[in-house]
């Protein structure tokens, strides 16, 4: 059995190696380095795939998420509704930009925005919502886009996480997530389900004006003229290197993201029965594509932190999203959220620990991850 990685992108890289070498070597031979054919054959792909008519690639997911807010035309302290569980750069965009973050708490079984709270949330301030389609599961995104409409309001996703996820509308609709609300963000880090060999990220959407809108932000203000600069933008790219690589990773990424719920599959199928541990929650509105396979050991942070020492020491890789939510981070102390204001979310924080999961994964690996895993926690839970 190979060693068990949280993410294993060698593994992944070496099944593709002759596709992603020589797609590499021609970038380097043509010397397009930034832009070029290469960044423009990715949107196409990427266009089609997600069944949107303008992607603009851009250096990382986290720009992606500004430049979106950047090209709605907001005002300081304008307010934008995010959950208080999740990446703290969904909401460090928010304050960079002079904006006001309003947090709400999350869905106990999806962990994801809290539809009914955001409607409670909403002032004559408020100018976006902003879900995330957190670990691979699409957020309840049909009330949330009819809230919207009905109050005026732009919806950006976050969809790092959860590229190639469908989400099922009522009457049977199947979209991507990403493509429903006004604008869609994601991300290549590596570990993402989509990744390259080092940053890069993008931006759908359905609506021209705003497609002209990021492109221009996204080169530092200049739609034609590069020396004309429009509006204050940001020098936010994808290279030549990273667009072949996502467009070779691109033509295997439902592959990857079905090994990925086959691997969720082994493991519920492994914990099914066990006393206060709860699996992951498929919501029957979306395709979970599994970017995280997360447990949450309902004993508490006690428990689940002694778990999290007991893998470590047996070499398991495990890791915790997120420790501490976002009402509860120092650099938001500012905007007066304290302990108890979102209580599913504390508990979340509390319990959650993420195990291996990549489209790798063997059955083999994942029995052994299961055995040890249960091999800690019983005892552990017992005491």
């Amino acid at each position: 059995m190979n060693p068990i990685q949280m993410v294993d992108t060698v593994t992944q890289y070496r099944k593709i190696k002759a596709e992603i070498d020589s797609a590499v070597m021609q970038v380097i031979e043509s010397g397009q380095y930034i832009g070029g054919n290469a960044v423009q054959t990715f949107r196409q792909d990427l266009e089609k795939f997600l069944n949107v008519p303008y992607v603009i690639p851009c250096a990382n997911g986290t720009d992606a998420l500004q430049v979106a807010l950047m090209a709605l035309g907001l005002k300081p302290g304008d307010e934008v509704i995010t959950p208080a569980f999740t990446y703290f750069a969904t909401a460090e965009v928010v304050a960079l930009l002079n904006l006001t973050p309003v947090f709400v708490d999350v869905d106990p079984q999806t962990f994801n925005i809290d539809v009914n709270q955001v409607a409670a949330k909403i002032t004559p301030r408020t100018k976006v919502i902003l879900p995330v389609h957190l670990f691979g599961q699409p957020a309840d995104m049909a009330p949330l886009l009819a809230l919207a409409k009905e109050k005026g309001l732009f919806v950006v996703e976050d969809a790092a996480q959860a590229i190639g996820s469908d989400y099922i509308f009522p009457d049977g609709t199947i979209k991507k997530a990403g493509t429903l609300g006004d604008i869609g963000t994601t991300s290549f880090y590596p570990s993402k389900n989509l990744g390259a060999f080092g940053d890069g990220g993008a931006l759908f959407t359905h609506n021209e004006d705003l497609a002209n809108r990021i492109t221009r932000i996204c080169n530092h203000g200049v739609s034609k003229n590069r020396y004309l600069h429009e509006v204050i933008g940001v020098n936010s790219r994808l290279d030549g290197v990273q667009a072949v690589i996502l467009s070779a990773k691109l033509r295997h990424l439902a592959e990857y993201n079905t090994a990925r719920q086959a691997a969720a599959d082994k493991y519920d199928q492994l914990f099914s029965g066990i006393t206060g541990l709860i699996t992951p929650y498929r919501a029957p509105y979306g395709k979970h594509v599994f970017h995280q396979y997360t447990l949450r050991l309902t004993a508490g942070r006690e428990v689940r932190d002694a778990v999290k020492s007991g893998l470590d020491a047996l070499k398991i890789p495990s890791m915790i999203y997120y420790p501490v939510p976002l009402h509860l981070q120092e650099a938001y102390a500012p905007y007066g959220y304290s302990a108890g204001d979102f209580p599913v979310s504390e508990q979340l924080s509390a319990e959650v620990i993420s195990l291996p999961m990549h489209s790798e994964l063997t059955s083999d690996q994942i029995e052994y991850i299961v055995q040890h895993f249960l091999a800690v926690y019983q005892p552990i839970y017992s005491s």
